[in-house]
């Protein structure tokens, strides 16, 4: 059938998930970084997620799309209170922790983590979020923080962390480093890779970013070899 149905311009999106937050029938997602129309049979055409949309990449347009399904979709709702019966998926939802942790010692024989957000995955994080105001940077490789004991204390305290493999992942992430970098107000960055040569893929995305961004932010990378040293 012919309706009204939502347009997402994936150029003008800039991943902050005000629309995936504000469409109550979940036919929009985050997918790396992006918004994505996931179940056009989900959106009723309303448009609760235009206004929340700071890009303008959310339109309005007539096109051949499923019927809106209202059943499908509450007994999606219903599915989804009973896997989380706190309130939807911890994974899809961005997060700022205000440890104190983050500005005192950790106690004597106890350690305590230093992750400032969530998500953390560079896949997964959006290109514009909160935490990301003012933040000093660590771009660190999957690995790291098995290999060096000390990587919450040492290199993650007082920075927001973000997470990757290039191998695993089989992604050129510079392109989402390049709007973390250049759409926020990042003071400092921080790579820590592992001495593998795959994890050049990482801290070569790092650097394109930096130099795309069109910003002088001062920046470091530092080596952990496979047996837990620092090696530069």
């Amino acid at each position: 059938m012919i309706r009204k149905i939502i347009h997402i311009d994936e150029e003008k999106c800039n991943g902050c998930g005000a629309c995936a937050s504000a469409c109550h029938e979940g036919a929009i997602q985050m997918v790396n970084g992006k918004a994505k129309l996931m179940r056009e049979d989900f959106c009723d055409g309303l448009g609760d997620c235009l206004p929340g949309c700071p890009t303008g990449a959310i339109t309005f347009e007539e096109r051949e799309a499923p019927a809106y399904d209202a059943a499908a979709v509450q007994q999606a709702k219903e599915d989804k209170q009973h896997r989380h019966p706190a309130g939807g998926c911890p994974g899809s939802a961005v997060a700022q922790f205000e440890h104190a942790s983050q500005a005192q010692p950790a106690p004597a024989g106890r350690a305590v983590s230093r992750l400032a957000q969530w998500p953390c995955q560079l896949k997964l994080v959006p290109p514009r979020a909160p935490f990301f105001d003012g933040a000093k940077l660590l771009i660190a490789a999957d690995c790291t923080a098995y290999a060096y004991a000390n990587l919450h204390e040492d290199f993650m305290k007082g920075k927001v962390t973000v997470i990757g493999c290039p191998k695993l992942d089989a992604v050129d992430y510079a392109e989402k480093l390049t709007a973390i970098i250049r759409d926020n107000d990042i003071r400092s960055v921080t790579i820590v890779r592992m001495e593998v040569p795959c994890c050049g893929g990482l801290q070569y995305a790092a650097e394109t970013a930096l130099k795309a961004s069109g910003k002088f932010i001062p920046w470091q990378v530092v080596t952990i070899s496979r047996d837990g040293r620092i090696l530069e």
